[in-house]
Formats: C-alpha cells, sequence, structure tokens
C-alpha cells in the first residue's frame, strides 16, 4: 500500500541495535500532517489526497490559500503537497496522518533540496582539466569542449560552471530503523539532503 507523509529533516544521530552494532541514522519530525483536501475521480479526474504541514500565522497566508484552509476548517499550514495514495477515499478532510503509519524495517524513498554549494567552476562539476606539466598554461581550466568538424557543435546540457546544489535529490531504498509514535520522530538510516530543518517527502521505496 502506498504510503506518504512530510517532515522536517532534525539531524543526524547514531544507535545501536539489539546485537550491538552502530548505526547512523537520520532524524526526521514526521508530521502530524492533517488532510485538506480529498480530490476523487469524479470531480478532478484522479484520486489523490492533499496534506498541509506546519502550523503558521494567518498573516503568513494568501487569500486562496486561506480560504482553502477556512473550507476544510483546518488551521492555517506552511506546506502543502499532494499524495496519490491506495486508500484516498478512505481519509477525510480533517485527519491526520502520523509517524506511525512506517514501521521499523520499512523501505522508503527520501526527497528533498540539497544544500547550496554556491558558484562552482569546472573542476568541482567534474570537466576535464588540462595537463599540469610541460609548460602548460591551462591547468584548472575546461579549455575545449566542442567536437570534430561533425558535430561540430557543443551538446546542449553540457555541465558547464555555474550554481551547484539546491535541487531536488531522492535517496532510494533506506530502512527505517526506528518509530517514535508519541514525539512523531522517524530514524532513517545513512543520509539524506538537505539542510537541517529542511523539508523532505517520505514515500515508499518503489524498489522494495
Amino acid at each position: 500500500m502506498k504510503k506518504a507523509i512530510l517532515a522536517t529533516k532534525v539531524g543526524m544521530t547514531q544507535i545501536f541495535n539489539e546485537d550491538g552494532m552502530l548505526i547512523p541514522v537520520t532524524v526526521l519530525q514526521a508530521g502530524p500532517c492533517v488532510v485538506t483536501q480529498v480530490k476523487t475521480e469524479e470531480n478532478d479526474g484522479y484520486a489523490s489526497v492533499q496534506v498541509g504541514y506546519g502550523d503558521i500565522r494567518e498573516k503568513l497566508v494568501n487569500k486562496p490559500m486561506k480560504g482553502q484552509f477556512d473550507k476544510a476548517g483546518v488551521s492555517y499550514k506552511r506546506f502543502v503537497r499532494e499524495f496519490r495514495l491506495d486508500d484516498c477515499e478512505s481519509l477525510n478532510v480533517g485527519d491526520e496522518i502520523k509517524a506511525d503509519i512506517f514501521a521499523a524495517g520499512d523501505k522508503v524513498d527520501v526527497s528533498g533540496i540539497s544544500k547550496g554549494k554556491g558558484f562552482a567552476g569546472p573542476m568541482k562539476h567534474g570537466l576535464h582539466r588540462g595537463p599540469m606539466t610541460h609548460g602548460s598554461k591551462s591547468k584548472r581550466v575546461s579549455g575545449s569542449m566542442g567536437m570534430c568538424s561533425n558535430p561540430g557543435r557543443v551538446f546542449k546540457g553540457k555541465v558547464l560552471p555555474g550554481h551547484m546544489g539546491v535541487q531536488k535529490v531522492t535517496v532510494q531504498n533506506l530502512e527505517v530503523v526506528k518509530i517514535d509514535a508519541e514525539q512523531n520522530l522517524i530514524l532513517v538510516k545513512g543520509a539524506i539532503p538537505g539542510n537541517k530543518g529542511g523539508l523532505v517527502t517520505i514515500r515508499n521505496s518503489v524498489k522494495a
């Protein structure tokens, strides 16, 4: 069954399992997420559920979203996302989705916005450098990137110096090590993208 929840990255720590092995984990503050809208195939052409996460003041909400929250009868949320789940019909507006939808041992995919690296030059972007000896004047520069006479151009999408990071990254097939239902915490084995406090999306693993 498809499951998904919004969470905030708290940070990394380490715990011991039953065998005494040290496991590095990322702590995620998962939910509670509130259902703000349920879309059906009859009205919208597809079935999905819209959830909100993170309470904010009324002043920080624009008028369209304020009307939607008021219609749903829920508090104002900072983040709103839509998920296509298997049991959308079983959810109602106002229902809460908490961390206990997952269990220890589950495999999940975690998506987030990677850390920004600023402006990165050709070396950090993975382009080839020039020769370092024999009087070369082009050591840490990109140099020629064109082809021969055919096709005689640089292909579109060529990696060049520029802004690095701040892109959506998904780490697949991570293991849920522990669930704290009281505090809505999910401990996931390994690292996930993004800064502390950043928004992440946790879904069932597509490879599990």
